[in-house]
């Protein structure tokens, strides 16, 4: 049986004009800025008038490990929110706006997969209204301030060797990670080492999604640190006069994106922090606004829960008041064969002792997750190679987990496929059994907050962090950081910063090779490993195979 790839499901959407989405909601069309038919944004003065409104559940949708056997955590949390409202329920979606970096690259979108997808599927992978732009421009604003003000007499007496701020570009380009600027004579200003980030790993991308309205995104962006002086003391962006200007370019991009699922349900899509280099979670204000406006919102954060949802509870939750009232895992059987040490090429034929193998993996996200005291729902993302055999032994695995397991076939039926899930995910949703608590309080010590996550999540034996580390981190605390929660930068693929080191590893080290103060933001992040915050491109980028075919439509995205 052949099926017809995302892309070509995407193109036979029947959407609707997106004033009819929002009225779903209960927002007026003059509250819409239309970008086009199919999106627009939600102005800042009806989701203002919001406040005080009572919320709905908030439902989150996690991962185990990625793999290349894919997971399809994007896929189940719109799969889920239109089998909500299949079942009568008023839910909406809130994800995150996809980078060209992995569009390009190696990763594709993230706008779902098959009948449980967002669209405009190629509007929201590529350009979209511009938010990643502004965020890109607004980010290089300040670069382009601070080398100004020192070439103009540097009144802040900046120390040229201390200048933390780095250029932003959304693309994968591992030759921009270490560059020397101003090269060329006195007129192009004074040299100095610096490099890029990709623009998902930029604080104003943090801080974007988690700032309330423009006034919080002001003082969040006037609170930057972007360079020290000789003496130590830190050089804010408001001292650079650069706020204000910043705050002007990202008016709009504030503003959440609605558009909707193939099915017509709402979805705002606000936001891309990657969760393996940042905080991996859509806009706070998107959420919010949900959250104001539908009974129901599934939202999801970034790869596996040891990133994203370890993020999304201990930095997002704890920033915006929020709190879970479900969480879905998602796992699928050929993962599942991958952690137990089969070869991505024999995936196929059934092999249940290769699925037993590999639940551990599942297991350690189940632990971890309920240790947030909330209650977790397993989804199998179903392929069509999987057998009854292999599906029973997740669910048996998982029921001795403490937790339960329901096949979910959105995919393949879209809500029809993914009733059951909905109908017990509203069920736990609703009972008010959910208790969360972040992993580790304010007050602790930043040291003591990494070796909690990395022990406790990680299920690391140790920290290797350097003096100068360690000193850095105390120096923080002595300036009033020390009660900022921790955003670890780390693989992706494992528990541990060994990508290749799969299922649920043990007695392994977490190393630190670099700490950096978001002020702005509001958090610390940890490079681990040799995790990078500008990737590069795969040997053969999908890029390769993206072009606009005779008929006038792009062909490649995926």
């Amino acid at each position: 049986m052949s099926y017809k790839t995302d892309i070509q499901i995407a193109r036979e959407a029947k959407k609707r004009p997106i004033q009819e989405i929002g009225a779903k909601l209960g927002i007026p069309t003059d509250h819409l800025l239309p970008f086009g038919h199919d999106k627009a944004k939600v102005s800042a003065e009806f989701i203002k008038a919001q406040e005080g409104k009572k919320d709905g559940k908030l439902i989150l949708v996690t991962a185990i490990n990625p793999t290349p056997a894919g997971e399809g955590k994007t896929t189940t949390t719109v799969g889920l929110a239109d089998g909500l409202n299949a079942i009568g329920k008023k839910a909406a979606i809130c994800i995150r706006e996809a980078s060209l970096g992995p569009c390009f690259g190696m990763k594709g979108g993230a706008a779902g997969g098959g009948y449980a997808q967002v669209v405009p599927m190629e509007d929201m992978n590529l350009h979209f209204t511009g938010d990643f732009h502004a965020i890109t421009s607004a980010h290089n604003l300040l670069s382009a301030m601070i080398d100004n003000h020192i070439y103009w007499g540097n009144d802040l007496k900046i120390d040229q060797r201390r200048v933390v701020w780095r250029r932003v570009v959304d693309m994968n380009d591992r030759a921009l990670r270490d560059i020397v600027t101003s090269l060329g004579g006195v007129t192009n200003g004074f040299p100095r080492q610096s490099g890029f980030d990709i623009t998902v790993a930029s604080e104003v991308m943090a801080i974007l999604c988690l700032s309330n309205d423009l006034e919080d995104l002001q003082n969040r962006l006037g609170s930057i640190i972007v360079a020290y002086r000789r003496d130590r003391t830190p050089v804010y962006c408001r001292d650079i006069k650069a706020d204000g200007a910043m705050t002007v370019l990202l008016e709009q991009a504030m503003q959440p994106n609605l558009v909707q699922t193939l099915e017509n349900n709402p979805a705002f899509v606000h936001g891309g922090p990657f969760a393996n280099i940042a905080h991996g979670c859509n806009s706070v204000v998107s959420t919010k606004t949900a959250l104001k406006l539908a009974d129901y919102v599934v939202t999801e954060a970034g790869f596996g829960a040891d990133l994203g949802a370890e993020k999304f509870m201990n930095i997002k939750c704890r920033k915006a008041g929020l709190a879970p009232d479900c969480v879905v895992l998602v796992a699928t059987i050929r993962a599942m064969k991958m952690n137990g040490g089969v070869l991505r090429a024999d995936l196929g034929p059934e092999n249940v002792d290769a699925v037993k193998e590999g639940c551990a993996n599942l297991g350690r996200h189940i632990g971890n997750l309920k240790s947030f005291g909330v209650p977790v729902v397993v989804a199998i993302n179903h392929f069509v190679t999987d057998t009854d055999a292999e599906v029973q032994a997740v669910k048996d695995y998982v029921v001795s987990q403490g937790s339960e397991a329901i096949l979910a076939q959105h995919w393949e039926f879209g809500s029809k496929g993914a009733v059951d899930l909905a109908t017990r995910v509203a069920e736990i949703a609703d009972s008010g059994v959910s208790q969360f608590a972040p992993l580790y309080r304010d007050d602790m010590p930043l040291m003591e907050k990494i070796e909690t996550i990395a022990k406790r999540i990680y299920h690391a034996d140790e920290v290797l962090a350097d003096k100068k580390i360690r000193d850095q981190l105390r120096q923080w605390e002595d300036q009033g950081y020390g009660h900022l929660p921790i955003c670890m930068a780390k693989t992706q693929y494992s528990f541990s910063t060994d990508p290749s080191l799969r299922g649920a590893p043990t007695g392994h080290s977490v190393p630190v090779r670099e700490v950096r103060l978001s002020a702005g933001a509001g958090f610390v992040v940890v490079i681990c490993g040799e995790i990078m915050t500008m990737p590069g491109l795969p040997r053969v980028p999908s890029a390769e195979t993206i072009f606009i075919n005779d008929e006038g439509q792009i062909d490649g995205l995926f």
